[in-house]
């Protein structure tokens, strides 16, 4: 699902695959990196995963990660030049259209008009008021990420933004999420659609982080131990940006990898 990357690609085909998350929920991640070689190597030494180049010529070499089997990330070439190394959360949708009306009614910004990515799905890219960019999938033969919230695979997604009451009026008219304020060590919204909280938000951290950082949507992956996945990222070539500490959802931590592209970690408490 590389954003921009995809050129003369076939329409899709087919109707929503099965096993696809249910509208409006995060379902996959994907790294824009200009060193697909080294990313190949980093996040299988940082994770377990395994890498499987796309055949597809168009795909340029577009990388989907497995753990045990099952696809949980990606990876491809940056839409430009001069695009910085970034983690890209996807929203499920069954309309991608629809949401791309929706952003612009809303002030967002769209980045790429809804295209089809071969015969695996709809996408497209754009950013909210306060510059924090999201995609949105509408699955066909590619659901997304074949497993959530394990060790190995992606965890939680969470807007960090200096602009938090904006934020909650454009989400909840894009994708109908209802803000609930929760129980936290700082200002913390969960995103609540139907009986689930799907994604989170907070202000930005302040502490180890560059001030001049825009809006951004932080992509947490799940481990078992978030020190140890630290020093390991470290001993690889990245670097820990917010050493591992703890909070109600577990202990946690932020990293850059060796391309400069930020993620985070998180042990599960309980």
């Amino acid at each position: 699902m590389p954003a921009g990357r995809a050129v003369g690609v076939r329409p899709a085909r087919g109707g929503p695959v099965r096993g696809a998350v249910p509208p409006g929920t995060p379902c996959w991640a994907d790294l824009a990196t200009p060193d697909l070689a080294d990313t190949r190597r980093f996040y299988p030494e940082l994770f377990g995963w395994t890498a499987h180049v796309s055949p597809e010529p168009d795909a340029q070499g577009y990388t989907v990660f497995r753990h045990a089997g099952r696809a949980v990330a990606g990876a491809g070439p940056p839409a430009a030049p001069d695009q910085v190394p970034i983690w890209s959360t996807y929203v499920a949708t069954d309309d991608a259209d629809l949401v791309a009306g929706r952003v612009t009614a809303a002030g967002g910004l769209v980045f790429v008009p809804p295209f089809e990515v071969f015969d695996q799905g709809r996408m497209a890219v754009f950013s909210d008021p306060a510059g924090a960019v999201l995609s949105v999938w509408q699955p066909m033969t590619m659901p997304g990420a074949e497993v959530l919230g394990v060790p190995g695979s992606m965890a939680w997604n969470e807007l960090v933004t200096p602009d938090p009451e904006a934020a909650k009026v454009f989400y909840e008219l894009v994708f109908g999420w209802h803000p609930e304020e929760q129980p936290a060590d700082g200002p913390y919204t969960g995103w609540r659609l139907g009986d689930r909280i799907v994604a989170g938000m907070m202000p930005p951290l302040g502490d180890g982080f560059p001030v001049d950082l825009p809006a951004y949507w932080a992509v947490y992956f799940a481990v078992d131990d978030a020190d140890a996945t630290a020093d390991r990222a470290v001993r690889l070539g990245g670097e820990v940006l917010v050493p591992p500490r703890d909070s109600r959802s577990g202990r946690y931590a932020a990293l850059r990898d060796p391309q400069g592209a930020l993620f985070s970690v998180i042990a599960r408490a309980g």
